[in-house]
């Protein structure tokens, strides 16, 4: 019989943790070697114990995913990386593959979706949920990359939705017309907002008004 894939299971929900650690030991062929609510707990766990693979969050305490993503890969090469996260929105994205993740699953897949991850990640190849290989494609062939100058130019490494968001926020839309301008759910226009604000340092709409000016970008 072939040696089992051992599994970290990395989130700060306690709830979420446990589910995952019940469904991944009904898994043939996976081993859960333990679990834990932070990263920085994450990147202790790996150096004890030694996993074949680590499910990792993004947003936690302490210690994001992505930075002990990071650290894991820096100290462990040989330990693969799959994230599993509620957010696919391109900062979190790009972050994490940079970081070194080869897997990128959001939290609506489903056991048969893990498992497949964690095999193509173990044989070398990387497992992307469709969804984030669509944006990959996107953001190649547009040139944007988060946290760098798009190809347009964008101040503060804007991607171009992100200009637009800001755009329809200068006319004073509210976050549901937006949504409705960019056929785009509100959920994504709250990220897309996240998302400006942190890289142009800004605290409210206001300042996101006089910024968009500021720029051009008002429309």
């Amino acid at each position: 019989m072939s040696e089992k894939t051992r599994i970290l299971v990395v989130d700060d929900q306690t709830v979420v943790r446990e589910g995952l650690v019940l469904l991944l030991e009904l898994l043939p062929g996976l081993d859960v070697a333990g679990a834990c609510g932070d990263g920085e707990q994450a990147v202790a766990m790996v150096a004890e114990l030694g996993p074949d693979v680590v499910l990792m969050d993004l947003r936690m305490p302490r210690m994001d995913g992505v930075e002990a993503t990071r650290r894991i890969k820096e100290a462990r090469p040989d330990v693969e990386i799959v994230v599993l996260t509620t957010y696919a929105d391109d900062e979190s994205i790009f972050a994490a593959l940079r970081a070194g993740a080869r897997g990128y699953l959001t939290k609506d897949a489903g056991a048969d979706e893990i498992a497949r991850a964690v095999a193509a990640v173990r044989g070398g190849a990387a497992q992307l949920d469709p969804a984030v290989q669509r944006r990959l494609v996107e953001a190649v062939a547009t040139g944007d990359r988060p946290g760098r100058p798009g190809r347009d130019g964008l101040p503060d490494g804007l991607t171009r939705r992100e200009a637009e968001v800001l755009a329809l926020i200068a006319r004073g839309r509210s976050n549901a017309e937006i949504a409705g301008d960019l056929f785009i759910s509100e959920a994504t226009v709250k990220t897309h907002i996240n998302n400006l604000f942190a890289k142009a340092n800004l605290r409210d709409r206001a300042q996101a008004v006089g910024y968009a000016f500021r720029h051009g970008l008002a429309g």
